[in-house]
């Protein structure tokens, strides 16, 4: 299930590309367009300013704006960011890799075997999705 941060940090970067022409907007204004409370935004917008893919200025006529092209700012960078890893299980993880305790095998595992097919699904998805497809919708 995608995570309240997760869902928030999509919706401000939708609002940022649809607004934004590398113009800082305050977060007072993503929060209330959004409906996000303030403090929990601040702490989205600052781990995605510090993974790249928001800058910021400081000061009279600061905030956030895009460190990239929408179209260069994958799903994949968004969740793996503010969600963690993208497969349901460690076992199966690309970026995240741990070993199952509860597993001897993973080569006969059922639900490793299952929970590729759902990562792999789930990987075409976001690898295909931009932040401009989400604004052409």
């Amino acid at each position: 299930m995608l995570s309240k941060k997760t869902k928030y940090g999509i919706k401000a970067l939708t609002y940022l590309a649809k607004t934004n022409k590398n113009c800082p907007v305050q977060i007072s204004e993503i929060a209330e367009s959004e409906n996000i409370s303030v403090k929990f935004l601040e702490r989205i917008l600052l781990e995605l300013r510090k993974a790249g893919v928001l800058d910021s200025k400081k000061g009279k006529g600061g905030g956030y704006f895009l460190a990239r092209l929408p179209k260069d700012i994958l799903m994949t960078d968004i969740i793996r960011t503010l969600e963690g890893p993208i497969a349901m299980v460690p076992c199966v993880s690309l970026n995240f890799y741990k070993k199952c305790d509860d597993c001897p095998d993973e080569t006969v595992c059922a639900v490793n075997k299952l929970m590729i097919q759902v990562r792999d699904s789930s990987l075409a998805v976001f690898r295909n999705n931009s932040l401009e497809d989400l604004i052409t919708y």
